[in-house]
């Protein structure tokens, strides 16, 4: 019984994109200075290049069997990648803070009408800037075109959970 499980171990060799984290670095994505996004991202998706580990076996998308050595690309990867139209993150924020009185950040981000609203009632007596400068920091409040900040790529980005139907739940165990 264990010999025949060690040869099934042995013959099955899986694909190269069922490889777990550890066993393969990948090449980091060449950034855009304009955009802070990969170069290669289009439908919000970006493709990098894979390296599996030096000595791991797997099978490539042809069907043939590979050892690496670490220096060759075994496959590619998707990463996510977003959808920015030129609207600054830091910009938006300094509007805001110095600004925000007047109405200045609503204007940046393409709501005119709220930005001429906070001109006129001077940031709502200072309380509606207080909660705009929350909420464009939080990055609750983006751009009008429903696009999102340029950040720094490795920069203070803020990603929004959420629960779908794919999403898994782990019910709570006492300690």
């Amino acid at each position: 019984m264990y010999c025949h499980f060690q040869f099934v171990l042995a013959n099955d060799v899986d694909s190269c994109e069922s490889l777990r984290l550890g066993q393969y670095p990948f090449k980091p994505p060449r950034i855009d200075d304009a955009t802070q996004e990969p170069e290669n991202c289009k439908d919000m998706i970006a493709w990098v290049e894979c390296l599996p580990s030096p000595n791991v076996s797997c099978r490539l998308s042809n069907g043939t069997e590979f050892r690496f050595s670490g220096e060759e690309v075994g496959f590619n990867k998707s990463l996510p990648c977003r959808n920015v139209s030129g609207y600054s993150y830091k910009v938006a924020v300094a509007l805001s803070l110095f600004l925000g009185w007047l109405g200045a950040d609503r204007f940046y981000l393409g709501y005119p009408a709220l930005g001429l609203l906070k001109f006129c009632t001077v940031g709502f007596c200072g309380i509606g800037s207080l909660v705009d400068f929350m909420l464009i920091s939080m990055q609750v409040v983006g751009p009008s075109d429903k696009s999102d900040y340029i950040v720094d790529y490795y920069g203070a980005r803020l990603t929004r959970l959420s629960i779908t139907n794919e999403t898994y739940r782990r019910t709570q165990m006492s300690p």
